[in-house]
């Protein structure tokens, strides 16, 4: 089952539940993985998928650190729509996660002993088998610890 099929189902029942709040925020989503689709020309792969979701989250947590204290309105649509976005949003890997498979990149680079010349090529290796799941940010900081 796709997420477009996935999300329709939830926003059905939202709408069946009365909770006007989830069904736009779920009416948002479908909207951004059916104009993915419509771009691409054909249905989404999983991967595709959860990227829209991402990028979604991340235009919603965007807005939140742009919006002034006292628009509390809108602050709580935001929360609100990231709650709701985030069950479709894949599961990140945790710090230890991210450490085992640095040490596994860097075991396949033969670096015992990494240093801050070597991190764009574990850079390089390192995030196609991260990418979409674990954030860029927390990668970096691992990796810049070992360095």
């Amino acid at each position: 089952m796709s997420k477009i099929e996935l999300v329709r189902g939830e926003m059905v029942k939202a709408m069946k539940a009365g909770d006007k709040a989830r069904k736009d925020a779920l009416s948002a989503l479908l909207s951004a993985l059916k104009n993915a689709a419509i771009n691409k020309r054909a249905d989404l792969t999983e991967e595709e998928e959860n990227a829209v979701v991402q990028k979604e989250i991340k235009q919603l947590n965007e807005t939140l650190s742009l919006t002034p204290a006292d628009r509390t309105d809108i602050i709580e649509e935001c929360k609100g729509r990231i709650a709701v976005l985030s069950e479709f949003a894949p599961k990140f890997m945790d710090v230890e996660e991210i450490k085992a498979v640095v040490a596994q990149v860097l075991a396949d680079l033969g670096i015992e002993t990494p240093t801050a010349k070597d991190k764009g090529r574990i850079m390089k290796e390192l995030m196609p088998k991260v990418k979409g799941k674990a954030d860029g940010k927390v990668v970096n900081e691992v990796v810049a610890a070992l360095l």
